[in-house]
């Protein structure tokens, strides 16, 4: 199984960027893992709604860029399905038993996800109706990607 996680921006916090790498490596043992981080534009606390869509669909633009045709999308959304680990697990494993093995998680920016990203989605996730910071965001996914894994497995981890 291929996955690949579309995100805006760079971490820039180093526990974070620890983190990210301990699990991608983790993950390195059931899937072929990838990261790809898009440009964060910047965004003044003063935005209009106008210019909050702009930076939006700009930021969309470049996620959009890195989704191939065949790519099962998961756009991490607050307004999206809430799954338990298990059940994403579940989710993973199906649409590996479906052939559908190219998967990709999109995290937005700040701002959150444009209208044509969600539209592109396969599958909105969302992972509590809280906000969480895009970049804390990525390591919890990592995470429970590799807990479904470790599900699926029925390997020792979850519990």
């Amino acid at each position: 199984m291929k996955i690949t996680i579309v995100c805006v921006g760079k971490i820039k916090e180093k526990y974070l960027s620890e983190g990210v790498k301990e699990y991608f490596k983790r993950l390195s043992n059931y899937c072929n893992m990838s990261i790809i981080e898009t440009k964060e534009e910047k965004a003044p606390e003063n935005l209009s709604d106008a210019e909050r869509e702009n930076l939006k669909i700009i930021e969309g633009e470049s996620i959009l860029k890195n989704i191939k045709d065949d790519m099962y999308v998961f756009a991490l959304e607050i307004n999206g399905k809430t799954l338990s680990s298990e059940e994403l697990a579940e989710k993973i494993e199906a649409l590996g038993v479906q052939g559908k093995s190219n998967l990709a998680f999109i995290i937005g920016g700040s701002l959150g996800l444009g209208e044509e990203v969600i539209k592109r989605a396969d599958f909105r996730l969302s992972f509590s109706p809280m906000t969480f910071p895009h970049q804390l965001m990525r390591l919890i996914l990592l995470e429970q990607i590799y807990r479904g894994f470790k599900i699926i497995k029925n390997e020792p981890y979850h519990k």
